[in-house]
């Protein structure tokens, strides 16, 4: 028999191992352990499409507003955070007929008004949908834009016919216009598109034209590409990961937005998976390809980053819409403003990179002494490759008044950050 002292020692012993078992076992007074929650992306955007009636609007938008609001309760219930609520009608100039300039202006102050108050975001569709359509429209719009202090729209530039060069014209008289509003941030609520299809949520792209009565939902997931990114040992692994990180939100959501359509009698048309940053000083998409390239965006490595994140977003089986692809701001993302304002990026670079993904030419900033026509060859160069490619593309371009080459932006926009404004030429 062993002795008193022994058998003390031995269960010392033994309750020593038990005790370090359980803490790598994580069962540690009952507490089983469990893998950290991988982070879900944000949902930047709930976007209701109206077919808005002059006559009857503010009943449309309250009823737009009730669905939202639902969905927002149902998705954030599920634990997504949802940044903004949405609203996109179809052409404005097609629910503005009859009016004076003047009449219209008015009309879209007072839902410019009923928009902040209610806090939603609103686009009203593109001045120019057609080709063939006056460029007076496009001239109103700028009018319209200057005078409000949140509504969207946009021009387009480029459909099944071809490059419609009277609208690219168009949009950058609209876009030198608009630099001279407030810290010229009148630019960052219109965007030249070219082959964007109606129902894509993000802005200000967004329009409809159809009966309305349709939702569709934007993702905001540079934070979970470059949670995905890092450490990844190659390329298809990085695109294999990021596939199913995606995957496991997006089938999540679309659940759910069946539910907001079963319960709202609204219908749903699909989500809008392209990685978006958040706000500047959190998840950058700029950052999330440095993981995988461990270069800075804009060397050699970031088109094939581009390309690996749309191939990846293409992958996840569920109802898409809008743009489907990559999104390269440069003043909504820390990161790449930062790039830009080194040089890495050009407007050459972006373009390249756009042939492999979108959105096209995203919060550029630009010279303010930078003409019409130099404005059209870049909105004209973007639309000749979303043609080419049959992709959609857009450009969302800042020009600065009063500033040059080598000085810094001055915005004053939460969503935007400051950059160093390259020469024209040089790009």
């Amino acid at each position: 028999m062993c002795s008193c002292a022994t058998r003390v020692t031995r269960f010392l012993r033994y309750s020593l191992a038990v005790l370090v078992i359980a803490g790598q076992c994580g069962i540690v007074r009952g507490q089983q352990k469990t893998a950290p929650a991988e982070e879900k992306p944000k949902i930047r955007a709930i976007t209701a499409f109206i077919n808005l009636d002059r006559a009857r609007y503010q009943e449309q938008v309250a009823d737009a507003l009730k669905m939202l609001k639902r969905g927002q309760t149902i998705l954030e219930s599920r634990g997504y955070q949802v940044q903004t609520i949405r609203i996109a009608t179809q052409p404005f100039p097609e629910y503005t007929k009859g009016l004076t300039a003047e009449q219209t202006v008015a009309f879209f102050k007072d839902y410019d008004s009923l928009a902040s108050r209610e806090k939603f975001a609103a686009s009203i569709g593109p001045a120019m949908l057609n080709a063939g359509d006056s460029d007076s429209e496009a001239n109103l719009l700028a009018e319209i834009l200057s005078n409000t202090k949140t509504l969207n729209a946009s021009v387009v530039v480029a459909g099944e016919d071809g490059v419609r060069w009277s609208a690219v014209g168009a949009a950058a008289r609209v876009m030198k216009k608009l630099e001279e509003t407030e810290h010229s941030q009148g630019n960052f609520r219109f965007a030249a598109i070219a082959m964007v299809p109606p129902l894509t949520p993000f802005f200000p792209a967004a329009y409809h034209t159809g009966f309305g009565h349709q939702f569709a939902i934007a993702l905001e997931s540079a934070n979970v590409v470059m949670a995905t990114f890092k450490d990844a040992p190659d390329l298809a692994t990085a695109k294999q990961r990021l596939t199913d990180r995606l995957a496991t939100s997006a089938f999540d959501i679309e659940r759910n937005a069946g539910r907001i359509d079963q319960d709202t009698g609204w219908t749903y048309m699909g989500i809008d998976l392209s990685p978006a940053p958040s706000p500047p000083e959190n998840a950058s998409i700029g950052a999330a390809i440095e993981n995988l390239t461990t270069q800075p965006v804009g060397m050699s490595g970031t088109l094939t980053a581009a390309a690996t994140i749309t191939a990846a977003v293409k992958d996840v089986k569920v109802k898409q819409t809008g743009y489907i692809g990559l999104m390269l701001p440069i003043l909504e993302d820390r990161r790449l403003a930062e790039r830009w304002s080194e040089g890495h990026l050009s407007i050459d670079a972006l373009l390249s990179y756009s042939a492999v993904c979108g959105t096209g030419l995203d919060t550029v900033p630009l010279p303010g002494d930078i003409s019409a026509e130099q404005l059209s060859l870049i909105i004209g160069d973007m639309a000749s490759l979303a043609f080419k490619w049959h992709k959609p593309l857009s450009a969302r371009l800042l020009p600065v008044l009063g500033k040059g080459w080598g000085e810094m932006t001055e915005f004053d926009n939460p969503f935007l950050v400051n950059a160093k404004l390259q020469s024209f030429d040089s790009n």
